[in-house]
């Protein structure tokens, strides 16, 4: 399972030659089985001449050492260096090969972004199912069940909602074990959560369990629920998995659409916002940027200071108004202002065609001040 520490380590590597990086589409379901092994030639063919070592490696660690786990394969060169690193996806994404000074790290900012960091609990009266949702991938927590609620059918008036019985078939004591369960079970949520830092919540079972469960978080957990869904206790992970990662790319779609449409507002209003890739990069150099939001797919080329390193889309007629150094042409502005930004440990988002982005030029950004 990828964790930020990975990103981290993509971001801060820095080499004397360029970085060949290749993520792979594996997806059986898209295409016939012999389809990733000729996409990846297709890939590598217009770096065999510049970086013969490097797509080699590549090559070889697809032959040999890919164990045909997964939807996707990202895979970062420098041989020059001795510098491999291969990760497995459990999400499919766009085939596409960088080589540049540095890792190319935007997809990866984007599948962190969209399918990172879930938390999930399927509950009902007796015990909760805790998960962690990361990157496709799912794990379960072990977790202790609570005492028994036996339903007992009983005659009388003690059978009847409101009497002294309780509900129809409980009795209070039993009404009491099952609110017990639920409050025990929403505080091991809680706990777990917390430690696995859950930025999105899911619930599953049935609306009469999951509602008071909800209740029964704290306020920061519930503010993080984005859907909850019908499912029987004893599903198998692979029905959990399928239902899950469906509520949650409908919620990020459905999230994009209004992020990019209150930066796009606060960008027309002069405030807090700021749309379209010269301004979007100047804003970057200056630190203003709290969140980027970048188009799926979208590079444009650009100068970049030798001094400073401030980025702009527009060829300079003159030296780096910020220090006076000169530029340099580089091949994709995009790519550099997406790693200052996770450098600086703000957020990015990479969002899909539905989000409206292209109507801002495809790149805008929400602003500290």
């Amino acid at each position: 399972m990828i964790e930020e520490a990975a990103l981290q380590e993509l971001l801060s590597y820095s080499s004397s030659s360029p970085v060949l990086s290749v993520y792979l589409n594996l997806d059986p379901q898209q295409a016939a089985p012999d389809a990733p092994r000729q996409r990846l030639r297709q890939l590598l063919r217009d770096f065999e001449a510049e970086a013969p070592d490097d797509t080699q490696a590549v090559a070889r660690h697809f032959e040999l050492a890919h164990d045909q786990r997964g939807r996707s394969l990202a895979m970062f060169s420098q041989q020059a260096d001795g510098f491999f690193r291969a990760f497995p996806l459990a999400v499919a994404l766009r085939s596409r090969a960088r080589r540049m000074d540095r890792p190319y790290v935007k997809p990866f900012a984007d599948v962190l972004d969209r399918y990172g960091h879930y938390g999930m609990a399927l509950v009902d009266q007796r015990a909760v199912r805790l998960f962690r949702l990361h990157l496709g991938e799912l794990q379960e927590h072990e977790t202790e069940p609570g005492e028994p609620v036996r339903h007992t059918k009983r005659g009388g008036a003690s059978s009847l909602p409101g009497r002294r019985g309780g509900t129809a078939g409980r009795t209070r004591h039993q009404e009491e074990i099952a609110e017990r369960n639920l409050r025990e079970g929403a505080q091991a949520a809680a706990e777990f959560f917390q430690a696995g830092r859950a930025r999105r919540i899911l619930l599953g079972g049935h609306p009469t369990t999951t509602t008071p469960f909800r209740n029964l978080l704290p306020k920061t957990w519930q503010s993080l629920i984005i859907g909850e869904f019908p499912i029987d206790m004893d599903a198998g992970h692979a029905e959990i998995l399928q239902r899950a990662m469906a509520i949650a790319e409908q919620e990020e779609t459905r999230t994009e659409a209004g992020l990019v449409e209150g930066m796009m507002t606060a960008a027309a209003k002069g405030k807090d916002g700021v749309v379209r890739l010269d301004d979007t990069l100047r804003a970057v150099h200056e630190g203003r940027v709290l969140t980027l939001f970048v188009r799926d797919g979208f590079r444009a080329p650009g100068f970049q200071c030798t001094g400073c390193g401030y980025l702009t889309a527009r060829r300079p007629q003159a030296e780096c108004p910020y220090c006076g150094k000169a530029f340099s042409e580089i091949p994709d502005a995009v790519e550099l202002a997406v790693r200052r930004v996770l450098q600086s440990g703000n957020e990015v988002e990479v969002v899909g065609p539905q989000a409206g982005l292209e109507r801002a030029g495809s790149i805008g950004a929400r602003l500290r001040y």
